[in-house]
């Protein structure tokens, strides 16, 4: 009867130390997965921050006044009836 009850304390003993090993490594595991969820969004946000801006840089250089911009000052276009002034340095 004693001996019975040894027994029964142990298989006792031994499917709580099971549970909470159990327990603790599906802690361990759902932690890890929150780590890499939170990682994720953190990324998804920096991305969409970057793709807003990618946005709004496409909006200015498709613009008419950024279009002329660039004409005038890389390739020294001019509207028509306009005079170029060209100013003499070092002197």
């Amino acid at each position: 009867m004693k001996n019975k009850l040894t027994i029964n304390k142990i298989v006792i003993i031994v499917l709580i130390a099971i549970f909470c090993f159990s327990f603790i490594r599906q802690e361990i595991a759902m932690n890890k997965i929150q780590k890499q969820i939170n990682e994720k969004q953190e990324e998804l946000q920096k991305l969409k921050e970057a793709n807003e801006e990618l946005k709004n840089e496409a909006d200015t250089i498709s613009s008419d006044q950024y279009i002329e911009k660039q004409a005038r000052e890389r390739l020294g276009m001019i509207k028509p009836g306009e005079k170029v002034v060209i100013e003499e340095k070092g002197q």
